[in-house]
């Protein structure tokens, strides 16, 4: 995202129409009592006094839009305060909105897209299933719409496109579920140590003022446009590796057929019959072969290493 895709903040405005606080929220789309919380924390200037009545100006119906800006980008009153105090002190926040809209902006290609209720159970076996839907509107591969039970959002269609090819060969979907959750507690931990590597190596420089400079703000948003892809493509290089080792050895125990043990650099290729490659491809489709192969072999790994750490007399209950 472009820093001239954000949009400017509104500078306060010379004194010009006057408003009672009633004219001034019915101007600003705010309420006199939101009116009134942001005077009592300091957002917004007290009114001038004439007499017993308050009277409002331009600038305030400019501070609210301002407000309202932020808010909708994200802010919480209580940074909205601090930006704005800057601001006031000749401080621009044009650099601080792109920095903001540059790291809160898409971190993926992938557009979200809506289901309908008769598609989704259709994907899923045909027959309604409310306690998955309520998992999956928990796990956010899911998003009810306001006044539509009909139709959901599905912020990633790739992800809910891999949930039906896994329930189609054969995963229970509490199984996906529960998959899905350990593998976003893992993701979450290295998008984390990302950040903390980036953090302490790139953008500590910038981190010194709260908030940072104008000038500071869109040297950083430019840093996070050149560094954002880094993180997929380390993670999707590094995955393709461990998965054609892993998958190869996985493979190789599961058909009896291992080797010589296998360096990481040089994992050995195991041919499978025609036929079954043919099943696969019916299964889950030619792009999800080798993907299904890998995890089908994961799978029988691990169960393998449990049925191995269980004593003898357990196995045989």
């Amino acid at each position: 995202m472009s820093e001239q895709s954000v949009p400017p903040v509104r500078p306060v405005a010379q004194q010009g129409a006057e408003y009672r606080i009633e004219d001034l929220a019915h101007h600003s789309g705010a309420t006199v009592r939101t009116i009134r919380a942001y005077q009592d924390r300091g957002l917004l200037p007290k009114p001038e006094r004439r007499g017993r009545a308050n009277v409002y100006g331009e600038a305030h119906l400019a501070r609210l839009r301002q407000i309202a800006d932020l808010l909708d980008r994200g802010y919480t009153l209580a940074s909205i305060k601090e930006l704005l105090e800057a601001w006031d002190s000749g401080r621009g926040l044009g650099g601080v909105l792109g920095l903001v809209a540059e790291v809160g902006g898409p971190w993926t290609d992938e557009k979200a897209d809506r289901i309908s209720r008769a598609d989704l159970d259709a994907a899923f076996g045909g027959s309604p299933d409310e306690e998955a839907v309520a998992e999956a509107v928990e796990l956010g591969v899911l998003e009810r719409i306001p006044g539509r039970d009909d139709t959901y959002l599905v912020p990633s269609p790739q992800e809910l496109s891999v949930a039906a090819e896994l329930y189609a060969a054969g995963v229970p979907l509490p199984a996906i579920s529960g998959h899905l959750r350990e593998l976003r507690g893992q993701v979450e931990h290295i998008a984390s140590r990302f950040l903390e590597f980036t953090t302490e190596h790139v953008f500590a420089r910038y981190l010194g003022q709260h908030p940072p400079t104008d000038a500071d703000a869109v040297e950083a948003a430019a840093l996070v446009r050149r560094l954002r892809p880094l993180a997929q493509q380390t993670v999707d290089a590094e995955l393709a590796r461990a998965m054609r080792l892993f998958a190869t050895r996985h493979l190789q125990h599961h058909l009896g057929t291992e080797g010589p043990p296998l360096s990481d650099d040089e994992p050995r290729q195991v041919a499978l019959p025609a036929g079954t490659i043919r099943a696969v491809q019916n299964l889950v489709g030619p792009d999800n072969t080798a993907a299904f192969i890998a995890a089908a072999a994961e799978r029988e790994v691990q169960a393998r290493t449990l049925d191995a750490l269980l004593p003898t007399n357990v196995q045989n209950a």
